[in-house]
């Protein structure tokens, strides 16, 4: 690939990576321990994640289990969770914290692949953003003498690149909402 390129098919795949990190935090009515992954624990002043404060697993399909590995932070854990917007409350045991995820009615099921569709096309306006941003870089090549068919080759492979990214967010938008409706 032109090396001039490579910067923007990385740009576009930083965002589909983000987006796929993103669709990780939505929760679909499973335990998924990526949900946690933007909870901060106030850990001696310090907010921490919480996946460096405790052991997180997974007994069973609808709850997330986290063992601190000190006790003094379950209470700190449990307003890190409380204050976050996983929207469900925590219950500890006195050693550990257990989230149970209750079962998503049609209507939160709906608003979520609605939130989920709305997310990938954000994701899409950004990938035609560098797309725009390509085109603008190789319109001013013509000025360092690189011909024509040169800046039309290079505007064609990104056009190429911006399709394939587009698709990959139609198809990881898909198979979120699919996961997200499926009861």
């Amino acid at each position: 690939m032109d090396a001039r390129l490579q910067v923007y098919d990385d740009k576009m795949k930083k965002a589909l990576e983000f987006l796929n990190g993103e669709f990780a935090t939505i929760r679909a009515g499973r335990a998924n321990p990526h949900v946690l992954d933007k909870v901060k624990v106030d850990y001696y002043g310090t907010p921490t994640p919480i996946q460096q404060v405790g052991n997180i697993t997974v007994p069973e399909p609808r709850m997330i289990q986290i063992a601190p590995w000190e006790k003094t932070l379950i209470k700190e854990i449990e307003k890190a969770i409380m204050t976050s917007d996983v929207g469900i409350t925590p219950s500890n045991d006195g050693s550990v914290i257990r989230l149970i995820f209750p079962e998503l009615t049609e209507e939160r099921r709906k608003e979520l692949v609605k939130d989920v569709k709305k997310k990938g096309e954000e994701n899409k306006v950004v990938v035609r953003n560098v797309r725009r941003d390509g085109n603008d870089a190789f319109k001013k090549l013509a000025k360092e003498e690189v011909s024509e068919d040169e800046i039309k080759n290079l505007e064609s492979e990104l056009q190429k690149l911006t399709d394939k990214y587009i698709k990959e967010i139609d198809k990881a938008v898909e198979e979120k909402s699919k996961e997200i409706m499926t009861v």
